[in-house]
């Protein structure tokens, strides 16, 4: 089973830098998408449903922001848009599908850049975010949560770590949120499973030379519970082309997707 996640940063940006040409190659089971910036009418036949994958998407209500969306190649038993927390749903910022003994989770958690307002709006998300990552671990199924989490988890995780622990997606107090979620309550960051080498990022910024001199962050994770985990076989962060400014991170798992 593929799995890829992918903040496209405009779902229309995207298309027209050649994504749907490369992910048809991928022979993905999932893809799970963020930062979609368009409603369903916005959306031509190709994003809607590309090459063999049919999509589930929840829009936020404001146009041209956030949202996340799904690619399954299998129909899930069910799809679920929505925390039903009304202050994030309104943000388009998580879609669950369900599949016999897994469940796969399109993730856009909050960016606190911006300014003071929006880390608020973070920190209030992690907060309310947290019971749910609490009763997921208690459903006997196994979950991956793929998506941008804006949050780098270790000095590894980020270049230029030292100039960034004030900044946000750097605090002390994110960082601990996931360390929380791993060493607390058994989450697992499923890339570093396979991969503990440094300078493995998925964002970088648009300004200076972020990219030419690869100053960038690992925002990007698929967290899983222990089960699927240690089903994971390889793990990748595709960069030959940029669709985003965002990289897809890609794990294969030996798990058969019904």
């Amino acid at each position: 089973m593929r799995v890829i996640s992918l903040n496209l940063n405009g779902i229309r940006s995207a298309t027209t830098k050649g994504l749907f040409p490369w992910l048809a190659q991928q022979k993905a089971d999932i893809v799970c998408l963020q930062e979609l910036k368009a409603q369903i009418p916005d959306l031509s036949a190709e994003m809607l449903a590309p090459n063999g994958l049919a999509g589930a998407f929840h829009p936020a209500q404001k146009k041209g922001y956030s949202g996340v969306g799904l690619y399954v190649r299998s129909s899930p038993k069910k799809i679920r848009e929505g925390l039903g927390l009304p202050a994030i749903d309104v943000e388009g910022r998580f879609i669950r599908a369900d599949f016999d003994g897994l469940s796969v989770i399109s993730l856009y958690l909050p960016s606190g850049s911006s300014g003071p307002e929006r880390q608020a709006a973070k920190f209030a998300f992690m907060e309310s975010f947290l019971p749910t990552l609490k009763a997921l671990r208690k459903e006997k199924r196994e979950f991956i949560i793929c998506g941008d989490w804006n949050i780098a988890h270790k000095e590894i995780d980020l270049k230029n770590w030292r100039s960034n622990q004030k900044n946000s997606g750097f605090l002390p107090e994110e960082r601990a949120w996931l360390s929380q979620l791993f060493d607390e309550l058994g989450w697992v960051d499923v890339f570093r499973t396979l991969n503990p080498a440094p300078e493995q990022y998925t964002w970088w910024s648009n300004r200076g030379q972020a990219w030419a001199k690869n100053g960038g962050w690992r925002l990007d994770y698929q967290i899983a519970t222990p089960g699927i985990a240690a089903k994971a076989q390889a793990v990748s962060i595709y960069k030959d082309e940029r669709f985003s400014d965002h990289a897809p991170l890609t794990i294969d798992y030996d798990f058969d997707l019904r």
